[in-house]
């Protein structure tokens, strides 16, 4: 894992359940800010259930890739924030 990927999934891990942030936001608050692509590339690579990439979004609001599937991605944060509220 590079020192990129750990600060990706750093900043990722402290995304609360139900919240998401744009790859955008992901890339500044880990001191990169014009990285947004290589965040979804570094995501994209992850298979750890504790880092939860379906919690980041493109800034236009749309899911975005995940590698186990768009689908599945809406689902979770579905189930995620609909828990929140409840």
């Amino acid at each position: 894992m590079t020192d990129f990927q750990r600060d990706i999934y750093a900043v990722v891990q402290k995304i609360p359940k139900g919240q998401t942030m744009t790859y955008k936001e992901v890339a500044k608050a880990a001191g990169r800010p014009k990285a947004y692509r290589a965040v979804g590339n570094a995501l994209n690579k992850n298979y750890d259930p504790n880092i939860p990439c379906h919690r980041v979004v493109k800034s236009d609001g749309a899911l975005g890739g995940y590698n186990r599937g768009r689908e599945m991605k809406g689902n979770i944060l579905r189930e995620e924030q609909k828990n929140i509220r409840h």
